[in-house]
């Protein structure tokens, strides 16, 4: 006979407020970048399209559409065990993402609006959304009896410094990759109602607009600056960029930017965006399963579709039919079950170390190998894209 009250329990740091999940290479990072360089960004040649954008921003389509209703007013102690466990997760990871989101967005329009104005009101107006986005996840975690300390989280995180240019890319996969997965969850929950497991995934359809109109944002930007995505840095360019100091960071991102192809950047990222997501849905397939979805047949139609709409703006995008693409990536979800079961284990921390070694030189060898299936040339195949 199953529990119905059986409910998992959750690290707290007091009453009622989870602790933080601990930090991994699949968790929702915070990032900081070079503000003096994003505010010196020339913007002129796309500049248009950044406004008529912008303009969307200010009407604030969705300004009444994150309201509670009555749905929410009810107890939800029937979701329980291992569904409930997942359904939190889920909701902490959404929420912390989208208050990265939140947090970079306003740092940038705060540090970049007396030097770069438009660029600071897209941020200004996306943080918004973003600050919007995450009240709503949290709220809705309180429903089942917890939340985020969001002050905490932001003294407490970790913050990782991207250049402006991986800022882009980062932000353009998260935002468009996030519309793909809540208008796929959506029309799901629309064929198939009694697998709505709460109420939250009736606010998806017009939230994904957010999403979708936060990627134009940054597809707009980049098409500002060729460097980005089709024009790399000529011979004499990269003679004339050498850094005059000895500064590491500036050494660091001559080396990085200056000598490393927009493409090979474009695919980097593009490959860590898809395997991340990957990983961490099929580790938890039972919440896919619990709304009526396979994880792993999710997954693979929100990266075609996220591949195919970075085609719009990226020189390049990945093979993912590939027949080695998903073999390797469910090598890398073996290892990852591996790597859990050590981390379980009675070992001594020497031994674990130990063990893990070999398994994670296996995740790096496949990651390796699918960042060397060449990917494809997006001006070969506009007409199947467009």
């Amino acid at each position: 006979m199953v529990n119905t009250l059986e409910k998992p329990n959750f690290e707290e740091i007091r009453p009622g407020v989870k602790a933080p999940a601990k930090d991994n290479i699949l968790t929702p990072r915070f990032y900081t970048t070079d503000f003096d360089r994003m505010a010196t960004m020339d913007l002129v040649v796309n500049e248009d399209e950044l406004k008529a954008i912008i303009e969307e921003f200010r009407i604030d389509y969705n300004r009444h559409h994150f309201v509670r209703n009555e749905l929410f007013d009810q107890s939800w102690d029937h979701i329980d065990g291992d569904t409930r466990r997942l359904f939190v997760e889920f909701l902490e990871r959404s929420c912390t993402a989208e208050f990265s989101g939140f947090l970079l967005y306003k740092e940038l329009s705060r540090r970049i609006k007396d030097s770069n104005p438009l660029l600071a009101e897209g941020f200004q107006l996306m943080s918004r959304d973003e600050a919007r986005h995450a009240g709503f996840l949290n709220k809705a975690m309180s429903d089942f009896n917890l939340q985020l300390d969001l002050g905490f989280l932001t003294k407490s995180k970790d913050y990782t410094f991207f250049e402006p240019e991986f800022i882009f890319y980062a932000t353009y996969l998260s935002e468009k990759i996030g519309y793909w997965r809540y208008i796929t969850i959506y029309r799901h929950l629309e064929s198939h109602p009694e697998n709505r497991l709460y109420p939250i995934f009736n606010f998806f359809e017009n939230w994904c607009q957010d999403e979708n109109r936060h990627g134009d944002f940054f597809d707009a930007v980049m098409r500002t600056q060729p460097q980005m995505l089709d024009k790399p840095s000529s011979l004499w360019q990269k003679l004339t960029d050498i850094p005059l100091s000895f500064s590491g960071k500036a050494w660091q991102r001559y080396l990085m930017v200056s000598w490393v192809t927009p493409k090979t950047w474009c695919r980097f990222f593009l490959l860590s965006v898809f395997a991340t997501m990957y990983l961490n849905d099929t580790q938890r397939a039972d919440f896919y399963a619990a709304i009526g979805l396979d994880a792993r047949d999710y997954d693979k139609h929100v990266i075609e579709k996220t591949n195919e709409t970075a085609g719009r703006v990226f020189p390049i995008i990945l093979d993912v039919n590939h027949p080695e693409f998903y073999s390797r990536l469910e090598i890398c979800v073996c290892n990852n079950e591996k790597l859990r079961a050590i981390d379980a284990s009675t070992a001594s921390g020497f031994v674990k170390v130990i063990q893990k070694v070999p398994v994670l030189a296996s995740n790096a060898w496949q990651l390796l190998k699918l960042f060397q299936l060449k990917p494809l040339a997006v001006n070969e195949i506009q007409g199947a894209i467009l």
